[in-house]
């Protein structure tokens, strides 16, 4: 396991017990909370129930999500809080978050579970065209603001070009809702409730790659992480990475690496994609003069695309050598060449060299 999912902060963001609540209070988690060993589904699997117990008005609903879920994200759910709450839906994902929309105009929190990341295409045009402009439309009479579409993306080893797709560069073209991706368990606890407890619809890409491979030291209580702020995992000063979710872990790999040959690398985590946090990564591009990004997508259209354009605007003259991107290829995601297709740590580490070199 790499430092990167394993690390642990000294300080989380914790939120009162009141559902609706947004605020955002620093304290000692370990000292007020206690912490717990979870991996990243069991992790899920906590703020889920926490969002059920804090929050009368709270629903989650999907396919199989009333017996746990084929990732056992929701599993004990439908037992604690019952079956008016927790529930099944059909194979049917225009309805799930066509229901969801309509759930959560009426003030309710709609957790909508879409099962594959894949399969979210069906329910594009509710997403886009309908929760995304809830708002905008009505003049804010009317919101859906309490929705949360949680689903996993990415590679998981063996899961083809049907069950390994990240479509995450789809929904950051849409004003109207927030798309945000953890790293580790205890990030997706902290941002998982934060997005529940948002005013604005979100979609939450948890990485399915991570859900048992990840294990970290969580804040049993109930905590929020801020949207919007990227974070600094790693100081260096040659170097920028910027990257979110299941990827943070190798590219950290590449960092340790690269230090090793003298390269110092500092190594940002997104979290939030829309609106994402330009400042952050902007100020230690400032710094190392150079930047990396790197996704599983294809590097087409993908969003670390928008990060370069952003960065080459705000940074230009600061720039000590061309924005580098490592990512997938494009094409539909392979299973035999799996490997090929990834942005692997070794290709990272060649980019970071390279780009120091230039």
């Amino acid at each position: 396991m790499s430092p990167c999912v394993k690390r642990l902060g000294k300080w989380v963001s914790l939120v009162s017990r009141r559902g609706l609540s947004t605020s955002i209070v620093q304290k000692d988690a370990a000292a007020e909370n206690g912490v717990k060993s979870l991996n990243l589904y069991s992790a899920v699997n906590q703020a889920l129930h926490i969002a059920l117990d804090t929050d009368p008005r709270a629903y989650v609903f999907g396919e199989d999500v009333g017996f746990g879920g084929v990732f056992r994200c929701t599993t004990g759910l439908a037992d604690r809080f019952g079956k008016k709450r927790v529930f099944n839906t059909p194979l049917c994902e225009q309805g799930i978050v066509g229901f969801g929309i309509g759930l959560a105009a009426m003030g309710n929190r709609a957790i909508a579970e879409i099962q594959f990341a894949d399969y979210i295409f069906p329910a594009f045009d509710q997403i886009v065209n309908e929760a995304a402009k809830f708002r905008y439309r009505s003049g804010n009479q009317f919101n859906c603001g309490g929705l949360t579409i949680r689903t996993p993306y990415g590679a998981v080893g063996h899961g083809g070009h049907y069950h390994s797709q990240s479509p995450e560069a789809f929904f950051c073209h849409v004003p109207g809702i927030k798309v945000v991706i953890p790293r580790s368990p205890k990030e997706a606890k902290g941002l998982l409730l934060s997005c529940i407890r948002d005013p604005n619809p979100i979609v939450f890409f948890e990485p399915k790659w991570l859900y048992r491979l990840a294990v970290e030291e969580v804040p049993e209580g109930d905590y929020m992480l801020p949207l919007s702020e990227a974070e600094v995992i790693r100081e260096g000063s040659d170097i920028t990475l910027v990257g979110w979710g299941a990827q943070l872990s190798i590219m950290e790999q590449a960092c340790v690496d690269a230090e090793k040959e003298g390269i110092s690398c500092e190594l940002i985590d997104l979290k939030t994609l829309i609106p994402w946090d330009k400042e952050t990564v902007e100020a230690s591009v400032k710094k190392t003069g150079r930047l990396l990004i790197s996704h599983e997508a294809p590097v087409t259209g993908g969003f670390g695309a928008e990060i370069s354009a952003s960065i080459l605007e705000r940074c230009f003259s600061r720039l000590e050598a061309p924005v580098a991107r490592v990512c997938g290829l494009d094409t539909p995601f392979p299973l035999v060449f799996e490997p090929f297709y990834m942005p692997t740590k070794n290709k990272i580490l060649d980019a970071i060299k390279s780009t120091v070199s230039y």
